[in-house]
């Protein structure tokens, strides 16, 4: 008999809320595909209609400044390729990509809910987790993601179970995080602390290949998947991954400007180098802090994703859903355990190997 022990009290209180998330996503679910037409996930449908019809989806960007922002296509080629396999299968219409797309968005909506249930209930914390899945469901960031469909929920589940089995599964870990980067590369700041994480934990004498390997698996995905685009037209495919780091500092929600929009405006001289010193300099710190193991992954890498949502030059709406998807499993691990919650891991026996 298998160890992992999915009880009862964990399904009565996932499938509410897995009905919940239903009637939400189908609620808009109804939107006309018209409306979603300026919306990112369009143009990944795009991007692949120009890779089916021949044309580079990366060379666009060669007509533009490296500043001001076109539709480029800024992400690695993994979810332009799905869009031109769906295409190529028969489901040419924007309409046709999104009745796809929208079920499989949900699915993964739910695998997040679900994996921060099940983290919070082998350690006994029912009604904590029952409170932080439903923030994960059905809080404004999440309903906004919902509504625009955007990759998030895919890329952040991929992301969230990479952190969970880093410890017991690393190699697997790695290839989960490959995936989320392959889908949207947002979480590329965490890279450091996966390497910091993998030569710390390496044997004394392997620890070079260790990391060397690992490098090379978290980049499997996103470099196979980019090798075609960088034969066709390496300059293109170049400038378009590294297009977000260079855009031009803009607001896109409200009144919150970035410290480098700010100086900006008021020394053109760091225009080029748009402030980035004072985000990177406090990852930076953050990085040195985890290898001298004085902070968690999970603590690490919701603080990275915070640095990034409250310093990058440009702020959308879907940025907040990082750093807050990754928080309650960092709360988890501030939290002592009892006696109670101590007996709880050891009862489910394998499941405490899916801890970091």
């Amino acid at each position: 008999m298998s160890t992992y022990r999915w009880d009862k009290k964990y399904w009565l209180l996932l499938l509410p809320l897995v009905f919940a998330g239903l009637l939400i996503h189908i609620k808009f679910w109804l939107t006309p595909p018209d409306s979603l037409k300026g919306d990112d996930i369009y143009f990944i449908w795009l991007e692949g209609k120009r890779i089916v019809t021949g044309e580079n989806p990366y060379a666009r960007v060669l007509l533009g400044d490296m500043r001001v922002n076109d539709k480029y296509a800024t992400y690695f080629p993994l979810a332009y390729l799905f869009s031109a396999l769906v295409q190529k299968l028969g489901f040419r219409d924007f309409r046709d990509w999104l009745y796809l797309w929208r079920p499989i968005s949900f699915a993964f909506h739910i695998g997040i809910v679900a994996l921060t249930l099940r983290y919070f209930q082998i350690r006994g914390l029912w009604i904590l987790g029952f409170v932080a899945s439903t923030i994960l469901l059905l809080g404004r960031w999440s309903i906004y993601i919902v509504r625009v469909h955007h990759l998030e929920f895919a890329a952040i589940f991929f992301l969230l179970l990479s952190l969970v089995i880093l410890k017991e599964k690393t190699k697997l870990s790695l290839l989960m995080f490959s995936i989320s980067l392959g889908i949207k590369q947002i979480a590329i700041f965490l890279l450091p602390l996966y390497l910091i994480y993998l030569w710390k934990n390496g044997a004394e004498n392997k620890r070079a290949k260790n990391l060397v390997w690992g490098f090379f698996i978290i980049l499997s995905i996103p470099l196979l998947t980019s090798l075609p685009f960088l034969i066709w037209n390496a300059e293109g495919f170049s400038k378009s991954i590294l297009f977000s780091a260079t855009r031009l500092e803009s607001l896109h929600i409200g009144d919150a400007p970035s410290v480098d929009v700010i100086f900006s405006k008021k020394f053109t001289w760091i225009v080029g180098l748009r402030a980035k010193f004072l985000m990177l300099f406090l990852m930076g710190m953050l990085y040195l802090s985890f290898l001298k193991e004085k902070v968690s992954m999970f603590v690490s890498s919701t603080i990275i994703m915070m640095i990034f949502l409250y310093f990058n030059s440009v702020l959308f709406l879907q940025y907040f859903l990082w750093p807050l998807c990754i928080t309650p499993f960092a709360l988890v691990e501030l939290i002592p355990l009892d006696s109670k919650q101590k007996k709880v891991l050891c009862r489910d026996g394998d499941l405490s190997r899916l801890l970091p």
